[in-house]
């Protein structure tokens, strides 16, 4: 079992932005950043593999960037330009396989943005 532990969240203003991480207790396979808002289903919004295939949701591209060290077995999401849409709880998770089974997950940490 390996454990993941989010940190980042926070509160900011559109435009602003803030960046996560989590950290692992150990290696894994295939690590991700999902998030879910109120009323709407998780969704996936980045992930990478091990060696280093990065997965973006269109709403996300070219204003979040996933990124792993994978000596320290953590994964960071650069989050810019941030919009009041992207208000969510994000959620870390991993996988132990190149088939990105979401096996372990985090606790979430909030985002809020405001307009």
């Amino acid at each position: 079992q390996v454990h993941l532990v989010e940190s980042g969240g926070d509160s900011v203003q559109a435009g602003g932005s803030l960046r996560l991480s989590c950290a692992a207790s150990g290696s894994t396979w295939c690590r991700a950043w999902f998030r879910q808002a109120p009323g709407k289903e998780r969704e996936r919004v980045a992930s990478i593999t091990a060696g280093g295939f990065a997965y973006y949701i269109d709403s996300v591209k070219g204003r979040f960037t996933i990124s792993r060290d994978n000596a320290k077995n953590t994964v960071s999401l650069q989050m810019n330009s941030l919009k009041p849409e992207d208000t969510a709880m994000y959620y870390c998770a991993g996988a132990p396989t190149y088939r990105c089974d979401w096996r372990y997950w985090g606790q979430g940490t909030q985002v809020t943005v405001s307009s």
